[in-house]
């Protein structure tokens, strides 16, 4: 299980649209997850050990950006053939035991993660009102392990400037996780 960091942000590419299925079957969109100060997107999985290290503190930090008017969406892209720990009925059971408030959504044919340029898990976009990309680092300093308590929280703190002014900080530190599992061929 190698770890990947995936590219600096490109500042102002602008988000694109999806429909995917969420855990209960229910389509959702780009315009149905945005928030009217912006969007979070971000590639998670339930197996990924750097996903579960920071998960508390993702939804808590999801749960805050709503009130500052920013919709977070997270995306599960991996093949569920090889990785099946991350089968819908297992992203339904973990985001119903977890309280996601945020949907969870399955790209079955990786088409969203490929049109995102999503290489790992977690990978965070952060897009302002206009739907700009913004943001492209990580949550915090964890890795595999959770970072301190008080370790700065680097997309909130990001996130809260998109919302405040419409653009993200010039410093970013990317984020570190595991490949997105694609399927062979």
């Amino acid at each position: 299980m190698a770890a990947l960091n995936p590219p600096v942000c490109d500042f102002g590419l602008p988000a694109i649209d999806f429909a995917l299925p969420d855990i209960t079957g229910q389509y959702r969109t780009l315009a149905d997850c945005r928030g009217e100060n912006g969007l979070l997107v971000m590639f998670i999985c339930n197996h990924c050990p750097y996903v579960k290290a920071i998960i508390e503190r993702l939804i808590r930090d999801c749960k805050e950006l709503a009130t500052h008017g920013i919709g977070s969406v997270a995306i599960m892209s991996n093949d569920v053939q090889t990785y099946p720990e991350d089968a819908p009925g297992r992203m339904h059971t973990w985001a119903t035991e977890l309280a996601f408030p945020f949907p969870y959504l399955f790209d079955s044919q990786q088409s969203v993660a490929r049109a995102y340029g999503a290489v790992c898990t977690p990978d965070f976009f952060g897009y302002n009102a206009r739907l700009e990309l913004q943001y492209r680092g990580r949550l915090d300093a964890s890795g595999k392990n959770a970072a301190p308590p008080e370790s700065r929280r680097e997309l909130f703190e990001a996130m809260r400037q998109i919302a405040r002014e419409g653009k993200g900080p010039t410093e970013q530190t990317a984020s570190i996780g595991c490949s997105i599992k694609w399927r062979a061929g």
